[in-house]
């Protein structure tokens, strides 16, 4: 079932929040700071778009900083932040600014106002974990049970948790959610994951709790294996059928919009020079797999420049006289300046193909508006299955061969969910998993190295899989504009929670060594 919505939904939801910002509306005699005529599942729904569809969150969180940092893009002058270690606290700090007085405030009162609906209020708390989550996983400890609390309970500068109590909570509401879950009970049919699915709400939050697991394999691998193999039995995502996903709308959005994918507009709303190219790091690291993904998603664009609108793939021309060239880590598009080229095609005779249109970027299929964000992919969770498999020797459902081959099959698969995306052939997914059978004793670095790939376009996802696992070995782009001489490893705090929250975020501040760095390491990130 396809996953997207329309704008007479995009309207029913935003409606409720619109009353709730005007003063003017409402009974006088309701209690200002409560918001008991607000319908959570518009809430829950806002949520649900925001995550992949706020264009100021994905642009600062994933195109700007954790693509790069991770490598898998790179070359664009906003690229920079990320990919040359330049620091902006203020980039640093859109995902807080903007995800808690949107997002976390929204979840923490829906889950609050839902008693009464247990389906409904199970998910909530399922998409309360997966909104903390990505806060907690960027910047640390954080605030979390006294988040988003001010309108409830008065609380305007709540006190910051620690990553270790938060992740203890995710585990058991995750799991409680789980539990709660029952058919016989209120219909969340309107709801835009799963359009009230509740099996596979089930899945995707055993999926969360199993990704989530994986993050402690450092820190705590007792706990890492025990709750990896509880979500296990619990039930997961089997099939790219069960993946949670969104698809957007085909517009163009503006930073106020939600309705198109927020990393693509983030990545479409400059020219063509001054969009992204995919890192060496990405290419070569396919190129030695034999990935036959690459020739889908790296692509050569030419651009007439008297009509920008004038676009063509030239890859197979381009290819053809220099191979695959990317931007590696830490530089610009114009660095390795490559000139111009004269290439044949079909019906427009000789064109003129200069260095920026030979740097291989995104397929326009991937980074088209009403691209889906992919959120849990069935690919991530075989690949997680063989890494605890590997790990611990365990026999998850099956062998650890056998779910990182179905892993690479999935990944291959999924390229098909997009719009015009395409559908590798049976021949191209059984040769890549030939030449790519797991070795021994590099069993770990393969499956680590495939989920950082497979989680492209999903940035936070990826860099924390690098961090986690340590996989794939980045070497820092460093460079004479770095700021520092090692790929950061977190976000800075805003530096309003600094001023308006000093007393509670001073812990935190003490937690990570004294000093509110991004080349400090979050708790699970131990070295």
């Amino acid at each position: 079932m396809k996953r997207t919505f329309n704008k007479y939904k995009l309207v029913t939801l935003l409606m409720p929040l619109l009353l709730f910002s005007c003063k003017k509306f409402g009974d006088v005699n309701t209690d200002p700071t409560k918001s008991a005529n607000l319908d959570p599942i518009n809430q829950l729904n806002l949520v649900e778009l925001r995550f992949g569809g706020d264009v100021t969150i994905n642009e600062r969180t994933s195109i700007i900083l954790t693509m790069p940092m991770a490598q898998q893009i790179g070359g664009a002058y906003y690229n920079r932040y990320g990919s040359a270690y330049i620091e902006d606290r203020q980039y640093m700090s859109e995902l807080w600014e903007l995800g808690y007085p949107n997002d976390v405030l929204n979840i923490v009162d829906a889950v609050a106002r839902t008693s009464a609906k247990p389906n409904l209020n199970a998910i909530c708390r399922i998409m309360k974990v997966y909104v903390f989550a990505r806060l907690t996983d960027m910047y640390g400890d954080i605030p979390y049970t006294e988040a988003g609390k001010a309108y409830i309970a008065g609380t305007v500068r709540p006190k910051f948790d620690t990553q270790k109590d938060i992740y203890a909570d995710f585990f058991k509401e995750l799991k409680a959610a789980v539990a709660q879950l029952d058919a016989s009970k209120d219909a969340v049919s309107t709801e835009l994951f799963y359009h009230g699915d509740l099996t596979k709400w089930k899945k995707f939050a055993n999926s969360l709790r199993l990704r989530l697991a994986m993050r402690l394999i450092k820190i705590d691998e007792a706990t890492a294996k025990a709750e990896a193999t509880d979500a296990f039995n619990a039930g997961l995502i089997a099939s790219n059928d069960d993946i949670c996903k969104l698809d957007y709308m085909n517009i163009t959005n503006g930073y106020a919009e939600i309705r198109g994918n927020g990393v693509s507009v983030g990545i479409n709303q400059y020219q063509d020079d001054g969009r992204p190219r995919i890192c060496t790091t990405l290419i070569n690291q396919m190129k030695g797999t034999n990935d036959p993904r690459l020739n889908y998603i790296a692509r050569d664009y030419w651009v007439n420049p008297d009509k920008l609108t004038d676009r063509l793939d030239v890859t197979a021309q381009v290819k053809a006289q220099v191979g695959i060239i990317g931007v590696g880590p830490g530089k610009y598009n114009y660095d390795d300046f490559l000139g111009a080229i004269n290439i044949d095609y079909p019906g427009r005779g000789t064109l003129s193909v200069p260095n920026g249109g030979q740097k291989v970027q995104l397929a326009d299929f991937m980074v088209r508006s009403d691209a889906p964000y992919f959120h849990m992919t069935y690919a991530e969770v075989e690949f997680l299955l063989a890494e605890a498999n590997t790990r611990w020797g365990l026999a998850l459902g099956g062998t650890a061969k056998q779910h990182y081959e179905n892993g690479l099959e999935a990944a291959c698969q999924q390229l098909a969910l997009y719009p015009t995306g395409p559908t590798l052939s049976a021949t191209e997914i059984q040769n890549f998993k030939q030449d790519n059978l797991l070795a021994p004793g590099k069993e770990l670095q393969q499956i680590d190295t495939q989920i950082w790939i497979a989680q492209l376009m999903n940035g936070p996802e990826a860099y924390s899989t690098w961090r986690r696992s340590g996989f794939p070995v980045l070497v820092p782009g460093v460079t004479a504009e770095s700021d520092v001489t090692t790929i950061p490893r977190r976000f800075e705090y805003p530096l309003t929670e600094r001023e308006q929250n000093a007393t509670n975020i001073a812990a935190a501040i003490t937690a990570l060594g004294g000093k509110d760095t991004w080349t400090a390491h979050v708790w699970w990130d131990k070295q």
